[in-house]
């Protein structure tokens, strides 16, 4: 599965932002659980959330519960991440992942990654 991430910018602190992730797909898009990490600069890829094969489950970092949401549209090969009250230490570059494992938060479990789009978050 082929990934792209895009919808990141400049936004200012409480703001909110919503990235998009585009799937292309040989098989069914909904045979992968879809994943968000971030990864700042000079700090490790971090896990934010992740959503089951047909979107009934979800998981999050306890850092991001409450502010970020993670969807899918199985029907337009779709994930999204929508990101509220945004702080400055959210600015970082967001990656879709996708998996056919069931609800992995290791970034080591995800076999396919997007390129990344920058977030930055003024204050």
């Amino acid at each position: 599965v082929q990934l792209q991430a895009f919808g990141g910018g400049l936004v200012q602190a409480g703001d909110s932002l919503r990235l998009s992730c585009a799937a292309s797909v040989r098989r069914s898009f909904s045979n992968y659980c879809m994943g968000w990490f971030r990864q700042a600069p000079g700090r490790e890829r971090e896990f934010l959330a992740a959503i089951s094969w047909n979107g009934a489950s979800t998981s999050y970092a306890d850092f991001v519960k409450g502010r970020f949401t993670i969807s899918r549209d199985n029907a337009k090969n779709m994930a999204y991440l929508q990101m509220n009250s945004l702080k400055p230490e959210d600015t970082a570059v967001y990656y879709c992942a996708a998996t056919q494992q069931y609800m992995p938060i290791m970034a080591s479990r995800f076999g396919s990654w997007g390129q990344g789009t920058l977030v930055t978050v003024s204050s």
